[in-house]
């Protein structure tokens, strides 16, 4: 069932778990999440970029795509439909559009106009009974062209963001969107022990969840945590089981390959990703 975000990450953060929240590019993809999240009877986010959004075909396309999966798959798990980094004018339009939740990332602004500009969000995404997340502190790399210099947030600046009524905050801490280079030098624990204490009970957001050890992991759920971004590995494996079938020069017959058939092995893969992260954030059975 296609609901906010909101409710799920409260459960999480009480139960000391994370929901997984996985970018979504085609159809493929949205099919192998859904249906791990349902084997897995845990709550899952789509995330869905700007730059997604548009290659889709446009953000009622995804949404109607999104619904009418939920219903023919017969999803029951609580599904949130999400923008990712979402631009203020982007917010607006998949608030209209039928999302579930939306990300304002202000991270590249003045503090004073992310704070003006969340106010804003803040109520129309709540009239329209959608989540609302804002970001605090660059994520570092770069994810479907949006660049990030990996700044650690300020905890003052998390606490005003988050007393304006928001649902779940970002925080950098040292994440980095894509590969982690070899000289990272890992998730920085006291920020996000400082942004918790400033923030309250407001569940946290880690971005960048691709490559993070998983004592990490652990680590920062126990510290406030409740939703991991995966994109990075979804790409990933995607990729490696499409290029295998490719390479083994199956179903050609002389007449090329069938999508359905070339796109399979990808699907497969990423549905059995899913569902080792979903293990691992603790969500399992969580639904």
């Amino acid at each position: 069932m296609l609901v906010s975000a909101t409710e799920m990450l409260k459960k999480a953060k009480d139960g000391h778990y994370a929901v997984g929240a996985f970018n979504i590019n085609d159809l493929e993809w949205t099919k192998a999440i859904l249906t791990a999240a349902q084997e897995c009877n845990s709550p899952v986010i789509l995330g869905v970029s700007e730059g997604a959004g548009k290659y889709m075909g446009g953000y009622k396309v995804v949404s109607n795509m999104v619904k009418g999966m939920i219903e023919d798959q017969n999803i029951t798990v609580p599904v949130a439909l999400h923008l990712d980094h979402g631009s203020y004018d982007g917010c607006l339009k998949c608030i209209r559009a039928g999302f579930t939740s939306v990300m304002f990332d202000g991270s590249k602004i003045t503090i004073e106009e992310n704070i003006e500009k969340t106010k804003i969000l803040v109520n129309a995404a709540h009239i329209n009974g959608l989540s609302l997340e804002a970001e605090v502190g660059s994520i570092g790399g770069e994810e479907d062209g949006v660049i990030g210099r990996g700044e650690c947030a300020d905890p003052e600046q998390c606490k005003m963001i988050a007393d304006l009524g928001i649902d779940f905050l970002a925080a950098g801490i040292g994440n980095i969107h894509g590969k982690y280079p070899a000289n990272w030098t890992g998730l920085q624990f006291d920020v996000l022990a400082d942004v918790q204490k400033a923030t309250g009970d407001m569940p946290l957001v880690l971005h960048g969840g691709t490559g993070i050890p998983e004592d990490q992991i652990k680590k920062a759920i126990t510290l406030g945590v409740a939703k991991i971004n995966v994109n990075t590995e979804c790409q990933l494996v995607f990729a490696a089981a499409t290029r295998k079938y490719i390479e083994e020069g199956k179903d050609l017959e002389g007449k090329g390959f069938d999508p359905r058939k070339l796109l399979a092995p990808g699907q497969n893969a990423i549905r059995e990703m899913v569902k080792e992260k979903m293990q691992l954030f603790g969500s399992v059975g969580k639904a």
